[in-house]
């Protein structure tokens, strides 16, 4: 089984060092990158499995890496920031970070979340039960973490297809964000409920309008539903 690749992007050289000796002991391979121009080319050059990706870097920052990568790929993104406003959080779910973790870190913590996200983005093996919905034009895939949206796949990161196969694998329910945040996000989301807000925003930006049998709806004052219609 090949090792799986981490891209570090901090200007902070005792932070990268300090991430390389925690990954590699755990049998990551390990690049690393200074600043974000370094960060793109980087992530072109060494196809990482994941980017542990600062927000305040020279030449680009981290919400123009995040764009510039999700440009050309679906790389799971974990952001450091030493920044906890909420508006820091969301901004960079919205740019299709998959989490975060506000410094200073644990290193185990950072450990935990690379493995958590990790796990989310592998396909599962071959011959397993396959985790799959179907609905009209819409086709949510968990085993191979594919959306087909009337038959073309749609670039969709990780948490954002869990939460709709979530939904959709129990249409007409109304969750409220807590407890969406509890059952796709986990118990040891350290988030807020925007942060399902700004992914139910993402996913209605690709499903809108697809099909009038079902539609991703808001229940005012309460959550959100995955709604069918005869």
């Amino acid at each position: 089984m090949a090792l799986e690749k981490i891209l570090v992007v901090d200007d902070d050289t005792n932070i990268c060092e300090l991430l390389r000796l925690y990954l590699e002991k755990e049998g990551y391979v390990v690049a690393i990158a200074n600043d974000g121009e370094a960060a793109v080319e980087s992530c072109r050059d060494f196809e990482p499995a994941l980017i542990l990706l600062d927000i305040m870097l020279p030449k680009l920052d981290g919400w123009g890496v995040c764009r510039e990568v999700r440009k050309q790929s679906d790389v799971p993104i974990i952001m450091l920031t030493a920044k906890g406003e909420t508006f820091d959080k969301v901004l960079g779910l919205e740019l299709g970070a998959d989490d975060y973790i506000v410094k200073p870190f644990d290193a185990k913590e950072v450990l935990a979340r690379i493995k958590a996200v990790l796990r989310r983005s592998v396909p599962s093996p071959a011959g397993g039960d396959v985790k799959e919905v179907r609905y009209d034009k819409l086709v949510i895939n968990l085993t191979n973490y594919e959306l087909l949206v009337d038959g073309k796949r749609v670039d969709t990161p990780p948490k954002e297809l869990e939460l709709i196969y979530h939904l959709a694998s129990n249409p007409n329910r109304v969750y409220t964000r807590d407890q969406l945040l509890d059952e796709v996000w986990g118990f040891d989301y350290y988030g807020d409920s925007r942060t399902v807000d700004v992914h139910v925003k993402r996913l209605r930006e690709k499903l809108e309008g697809i099909s009038d049998k079902w539609e991703l709806k808001t229940v005012w004052s309460v959550g959100y539903k995955f709604e069918t219609r005869a």
